[in-house]
């Protein structure tokens, strides 16, 4: 496993607990990526434990490109070691990394007519990582794309207006975010209130057509794979990556 520095080039929160932050590979080196997969930030306990924490990539790509920066969205858990690294990291700063990993990609060879992305918290990093080819796609293809995001209020919908202007530009791409506590002061057509199973079983998943993605909270991931299986989609056809929060 290669380790590599990473430097922090930009920072802002995008949520009351979520900063947003951006990377350069400290010796100038490009880092070629597909979307949808995570980096490792390694680090060390108080007690000189090493450890590591996953991220997925936010950095918006075409899955060919090897990109400059990458972009991660980090959640801060209340006394976590990670959160005590990345809160206070400086622009300027370096963390050791490795990666990228995973498979929770679009896949080439998918000759669906559709995909349902669905989300919750930091879990929509890397959809928006797939905008690129989420353009590509639909243009090539034809096939449409439903981001059904769940977030407890407008504050924590994160990217919400990134996606709202791609779902303008892009027509095959529709954007439907769900908020579980507080409802938008101002609601949008595509807003619902309640959890992301709302907006999912209104888009009806239809196993002739589908493919699904999940990507979140472990009880939504659960929940909603219970519910794309119960409308007749077979285990191929749903793809999934849970968060789990580390201290």
């Amino acid at each position: 496993m290669e380790l590599f520095k990473l430097r922090l080039v930009a920072s802002h929160m995008l949520a009351p607990s979520v900063r947003h932050l951006v990377f350069e590979r400290a010796d100038g080196a490009p880092v070629a990526f597909v979307p949808g997969q995570f980096i490792q930030i390694h680090f060390h306990y108080a007690d000189g434990t090493p450890t590591r924490r996953s991220y997925s990539i936010g950095t918006i790509g075409d899955g060919k490109t090897p990109a400059t920066r990458l972009e991660i969205a980090v959640s801060y858990v209340e006394g976590g070691a990670a959160t005590a690294l990345l809160s206070q990291l400086d622009e300027g700063g370096t963390v050791e990394a490795s990666g990228p990993f995973g498979r929770f990609c679009l896949q080439p060879n998918d000759s669906n007519q559709r995909y349902l992305l669905v989300a919750t918290g930091t879990g929509v990093t890397p959809y928006r990582a797939m905008l690129g080819q989420i353009r590509q796609l639909s243009a090539t293809r034809g096939c449409s794309f439903a981001l059904v995001y769940g977030a407890r209020s407008e504050t924590e919908l994160l990217y919400g207006e990134e996606f709202e202007a791609f779902a303008r530009e892009v027509p095959a791409f529709s954007f439907h975010p769900c908020f579980s506590r507080v409802p938008r002061a101002v609601p949008r057509p595509n807003d619902r209130n309640g959890r992301v199973q709302v907006a999912l079983g209104e888009l009806a998943p239809n196993a002739t057509h589908d493919i699904a993605y999940l990507c979140g909270n472990p009880d939504m991931v659960d929940e909603a794979f219970a519910m794309l299986k119960a409308a007749g989609l077979g285990v191929a056809q749903i793809r999934r990556e849970k968060y789990v929060s580390s201290k």
